[in-house]
């Protein structure tokens, strides 16, 4: 289980299960439980590339980052670890 530290984003933290590349589990700590728990079931089976494809640059209201955004930072540190 892998844990990220998120930034600029109301979820505090992210839990990451990956096997061979393949997502099995994602936890959001905090953050907006219904969307939040729609995303990781959306992406659980999903292999890392696919997801960080089709996460990464989401932005939230006007900030920089989103939740999404932040789930694919933490499995490209996930990825090159």
């Amino acid at each position: 289980m892998y844990t990220y530290k998120t930034s600029g984003v109301c979820s505090t933290e992210i839990h990451v299960d990956v096997e061979n590349n393949i997502i099995k589990s994602v936890e959001f700590i905090r953050g907006c439980p219904g969307n939040l728990f729609g995303i990781s079931s959306l992406v659980k089976g999903m292999n890392i590339d696919e997801a960080i494809s089709k996460l990464e640059g989401i932005k939230c209201k006007d900030k920089s980052t989103s939740c999404p955004d932040q789930l694919a930072n933490a499995l490209k540190e996930i990825k090159n670890m």
